[in-house]
């Protein structure tokens, strides 16, 4: 039974790395692991207040003695297993990215959580023990070597702890979208009073929950914001921001860290947006034309509202 374990929650990051034969680089998992004896792409946990791209460099560096340079951004899941033997259930957002090696020999370590590193073709990497996300980014068949848990154990949304300095932190990952119709309108929603960037103007999205993974939870705060039900689009990139003494409706300075991705969504039967969720982070949404989106100042709108609608090409519509 895993019903009673804790959960837990932490976001990691990941690279697919591969050499001029087209061999990928894996890590094995150690005695000192989760899942000793299993084989996975390099990477790790997303530090406070790190982004993922620069979590993937110095994991990877640490894991294989490498030094890698990020060139694409692959994926973004989310999965969740159980660790009786460690008394945790784990969910990990998990952010996929395509890296290249800059220099640095192979190097194995000794009393980590890795102990070996190869450079192995696909179909040698297919014989291993492999984690599902790593099978799932190399396309191959997935081993069933996770233990799932019983039921999916309850989890606050937001949940912010004490940290080594006494201030409260929080890291979360959320999942936002750039929402057009056939008009070319933009959907934007605006801050409520109380929350961080509170008046500001806002994409449609939120935080994911325990358990779901990026882009159902999109497509569900999408409606809950807004009313409208779209169509998930391509993944644009992933964003991270720290406020260091962030204020909301806790009523006390928190560390907050978010890491958001971001996707293109689009809905082919607009309505007039209406919030269902009354009371919650979102006062009002509104569809923009282009002309009024050019209206905005950067003043106007949060930051990761503008990383993503330059991801989209559409930061030159605003002044």
């Amino acid at each position: 039974m895993t019903t009673a374990l804790e959960p837990l929650r932490r976001i990691a990051a990941y690279a697919v790395i591969t050499n001029e034969t087209g061999q990928v680089l894996l890590v094995r998992a150690s005695m000192q692991s989760g899942t000793p004896g299993v084989w996975s792409l390099p990477g790790g946990a997303v530090d406070h207040g790190e982004h993922p791209n620069d979590t993937v460099v110095r994991e990877t560096a640490a894991e294989t003695g490498l030094s890698v340079a990020v060139t694409g951004l692959r994926d973004v899941l989310a999965d969740i297993r159980a660790l009786p033997h460690r008394g945790v259930t784990i969910h990990t957002d998990r952010v996929i990215y395509a890296a290249r090696v800059r220099g640095g020999a192979l190097r194995e370590r000794v009393d980590q959580p890795t102990d070996l590193v190869r450079w192995l073709s696909p179909e040698e990497a297919a014989l291993l023990p492999l984690r599902p996300f790593t099978a799932g980014a190399l396309g191959v068949t997935e081993a069933a070597i996770d233990l799932l848990p019983d039921e999916v154990p309850d989890f606050p949304s937001f949940f912010a702890a004490p940290g080594p300095d006494g201030l409260h932190r929080a890291q979360r990952f959320a999942a936002y979208a750039v929402v057009t119709d056939r008009m070319q309108r933009v959907l934007l929603t605006r801050i409520a009073a109380n929350y961080p960037g509170a008046g500001k103007w806002h994409l449609p999205g939120g935080g994911t929950d325990y358990g779901e993974q990026p882009g159902v939870a999109l497509i569900r705060e999408l409606v809950e914001e807004t009313g409208q039900r779209g169509r998930l689009g391509e993944l644009l990139g992933v964003a991270s921001h720290r406020d260091p003494a962030s204020l909301g409706p806790e009523g006390y300075p928190i560390d907050w860290h978010g890491v958001r991705a971001f996707y293109r969504v689009r809905v082919d039967r607009a309505t007039k947006p209406k919030v269902y969720d009354v009371g919650g982070s979102t006062a009002e949404a509104r569809w923009v034309t282009k002309d009024e989106l050019g209206e905005l100042g950067p003043e106007d709108v949060t930051e990761v509202t503008a990383e993503a609608l330059k991801a989209a090409s559409l930061d030159h519509q605003v002044g």
